[in-house]
């Protein structure tokens, strides 16, 4: 015989259910987060992820920069949020407002953290994005990040609160977050030449190998850029490695601003620079390429009150299904050096592309003859 159920009865029923889908969904979470090393996708996948699950509009994080490590900034881990061109969106280290974020897990709601700090800057910056929750991002006592959850979705009209069940649950994701973003800054880390604060070449192709997979199974174009830095040993020989690391970092820095967020630049080796650029054909690759190269043109380097003069010449190749279908990441990268090398041959300070014609008529290795 079946029990009969009361109103509470009633009530448990669709809250029990509501709990394990919950469950289901932290699980899934869980599993992307773990299978997630890269920062720029692993910030991604938790701002959709709690979108979703809190029901608002945008999001956004604040994370310390794994190399710098002095601002939690905002950089380009949002979306969906209103965003000022014109305001820095950092909060440096050594700020109250960090020292109160990191006393604990828990979540403030943006009264709670103006009537702590109704004169502060820092706030200042977090209220800019109007945001109807914050959480910080603890593991072991130290603030990984700062989630800010934009508006609320509400089909009543409302301005809906938020749920003690809610908080909860943004506590434990927030808790998940904390440790994926933890070991992707160790990544970060790990994968990051210091000189140029660039990825290493074997992250680089690893990444590379990837979303090489995905351009294949998508029909999508990727393109790969080779610069290499125009005489760059007389720089070491004339000005000592001093300048010749003062160039590299600049050279690397030019080049990082230049890219996306989902595009990748890595220090190939020595001078060399190499660039991943996510879903983009032959024509913007060219126009990206082109780009880095006059910055670096017209850029007054100035080591110790000398001023010196900088060009660096590139090669370009685009994965296409059509017309060429490179099979693998070490292909590509051969196929931009091999136009690299052209353009060091033609006179330096140039961009050569890989275009189906070159390709059959370069099948043949070149030798290293001009670097």
């Amino acid at each position: 015989m079946i029990p009969e159920l009361d109103d509470a009865d009633d009530h448990a029923v669709p809250a029990a259910e509501k709990e394990i889908y919950d469950l289901k969904q932290m699980l899934l979470l869980f599993r992307s987060l773990c299978s997630t090393l890269e920062l720029p996708k692993l910030i991604e996948t938790i701002l959709y992820s709690v979108m979703a699950q809190m029901r608002v509009f945008g999001a956004g994080i604040f994370i310390i920069t794994p190399i710098e490590g002095n601002f939690y900034t905002l950089g380009d881990n949002y979306t969906n949020l209103e965003i000022d061109p014109l305001t820095n969106y950092a909060i440096p280290k050594a700020s109250g407002l960090i020292d109160k974020l990191k006393e604990g897990e828990r979540v403030y709601t943006p009264a709670e953290l103006e009537a702590l700090f109704p004169d502060s800057p820092d706030y200042a910056i977090l209220s800019s994005l109007h945001p109807s929750i914050i959480v910080p991002l603890i593991l072991k006592k130290r603030l990984n990040g700062i989630l800010v959850l934009g508006e609320r979705i509400n089909p009543e009209g409302d301005a809906a609160e938020y749920t003690t069940y809610e908080k909860k649950e943004l506590l434990v994701i927030t808790s998940l977050a904390a440790i994926a973003v933890n070991n992707a800054s160790l990544v970060e880390i790990s994968s990051t030449d210091m000189t140029t604060h660039l990825k290493f070449k074997y992250y680089f192709f690893n990444i590379l190998s990837d979303q090489l997979d995905e351009a294949m199974g998508s029909g999508s174009p990727l393109s790969v850029i080779m610069f290499d830095i125009d005489f760059f040993k007389r720089v070491n020989d004339t000005y000592g490695h001093a300048c010749g690391d003062y160039v590299l970092e600049c050279v690397a820095a030019i080049i990082k601003k230049s890219i996306r967020a989902k595009d990748m630049a890595a220090r190939y080796g020595g001078e060399e620079f190499t660039i991943m650029l996510v879903n983009t054909g032959k024509r913007d690759a060219m126009q990206v390429g082109e780009r880095i190269r006059q910055n670096v043109e017209s850029h007054d380097f100035v080591f110790q009150n000398q001023h010196l003069h900088v060009t660096i010449s590139g090669g370009v190749t685009t994965f296409s299904v059509e017309t060429n279908p490179a099979s693998s990441a070490n292909a590509l990268v051969d196929q931009a050096d091999k136009a690299l090398y052209i353009s060091k041959r033609n006179g330096r300070n140039r961009l050569t592309f890989a275009d189906g014609d070159f390709l059959a008529a370069t099948k043949h290795d070149f030798s290293e003859q001009i670097r």
